[in-house]
């Protein structure tokens, strides 16, 4: 048995000490650099850490509906519409104007003399035309910016986020003829259309717009979309048909996303058709805001009431099947909401519930803007405040 002394135990415990030593500094080296890692690339990872925490909370609002100035009341029965912008919300009814702020405070009022009557609103403008008629005018807050007289009977008008709109008017030679004013009202483009022009979306500030137009092909109507530039003679491009009657055009990053009656779908960059998507009941409501949709169907039939997400990248839609009818749907801030007749829910576009408000089955469409949701009943309109 071999014999050590102490001087050999003492150099024996020294080495162990070094060893544990640089063990530690290797682990402190290694921790530092996972670090610096970990911080030079947090714009990647955190975004997606953050998201797994919201994605496992749903928010459950009271509902309780806001006192005060609310409810509004509307004369004249439930044939208003209601809109809201930039910290809002304006209610046309049959014979005035009138603009509030978020508090239920009237700001202005003001009569107009337009039968049948629509508007649009952005970016706290209003348009206001008649369906039919010969007159339109954009207006705010403070009054009328300017107004306008056709010669022909209008189609629709559209509003732009810079104040411009784009008229469509019937015509004795073709289908239709689209006019395009400035936000001062002077005119800068006219197009006369051998097909008739159902919807119009700008694009490029304005300089711009993509159109659908609805014809027969083979029997049934089916809906193309043109990419047009105001300042040049030929189009963009022009779509081929797809199989459904178009009821709206939402311009897209890369396109644009129609919405029919039975069927919606995407168009790409290049005119191409990417995508279409027949529903599985009756239209009741839908919109589109980036690209991302929402499509709500009711199956009377079947029973089967169906909210469908398109997240605008050609991933297959997910569709989300609920208890009763649906009422409305719009996207707004990158979330899809939805009424029932006693709830409003709000979902990501992965399908994820991000928020729900219990509401009562008197309501007949809502209104998402800022950190509220406007409701709409026949003859009020309330408010609830709503986080998602």
């Amino acid at each position: 048995m071999p014999m050590y002394s102490s001087e050999d135990i003492i150099a024996v415990k020294k080495k162990q000490k070094r060893k544990q030593r640089l063990v530690k500094l290797a682990v402190i080296l290694v921790v530092v650099i996972l670090g610096g890692v970990l911080y030079a690339t947090r714009d990647s990872w955190m975004p997606k850490l953050r998201g797994l925490g919201k994605q496992a909370t749903t928010i459950i609002n009271d509902g309780k509906l806001a006192e005060g100035n609310f409810p509004i009341e509307i004369s004249g029965g439930g044939d208003y519409q209601l809109s809201g912008s930039d910290d809002m919300i304006f209610v046309l009814s049959d014979s005035s104007i009138c603009i509030y702020n978020e508090e239920g405070g009237q700001l202005n009022r003001r009569q107009h003399t337009y039968t049948n009557a629509v508007m649009n609103t952005v970016n706290g403008r209003a348009l206001l035309y008649e369906n039919g008629g010969f007159n339109f005018s954009v207006e705010d807050v403070d009054g009328v910016l300017y107004k306008k007289e056709t010669e022909d009977n209008i189609l629709f008008v559209r509003l732009s986020e810079e104040g411009y709109t784009a008229v469509v008017t019937e015509s004795d030679n073709y289908s239709c003829v689209m006019t395009v004013y400035d936000n001062k009202g002077k005119r800068i483009y006219e197009r006369k259309c051998m097909e008739r022009v159902n919807d119009i979306c700008f694009t490029d500030e304005s300089n711009g717009c993509v159109l659908s137009y609805i014809y027969a092909e083979n029997g049934s109507l089916v809906t193309s979309v043109q990419d047009i530039k105001f300042t040049e003679n030929s189009d963009k491009w022009e779509s081929p048909g797809l199989d459904t009657m178009g009821t709206e055009v939402y311009s897209t990053s890369n396109g644009a996303f129609v919405l029919g009656f039975d069927a919606c779908g995407y168009v790409d960059g290049a005119g191409q058709i990417n995508s279409l998507f027949r529903y599985d009941g009756d239209l009741a409501g839908g919109g589109c805001e980036n690209g991302k949709a929402v499509v709500v169907t009711n199956g009377k039939d079947t029973r089967r009431y169906i909210m469908t997400l398109f997240n605008g990248s050609g991933d297959s839609p997910i569709s989300i099947s609920f208890d009763s009818p649906l009422i409305d749907a719009e996207v707004f801030d990158g979330l899809a909401y939805v009424m029932t007749q006693d709830c409003i829910y709000a979902y990501d576009f992965t399908g994820k519930l991000r928020s729900t408000a219990q509401v009562n089955d008197s309501y007949t469409g809502f209104v998402r803007s800022d950190e509220y949701v406007f409701l709409k009943s026949f003859n009020t309109i309330d408010r609830i405040d709503y986080e998602s």
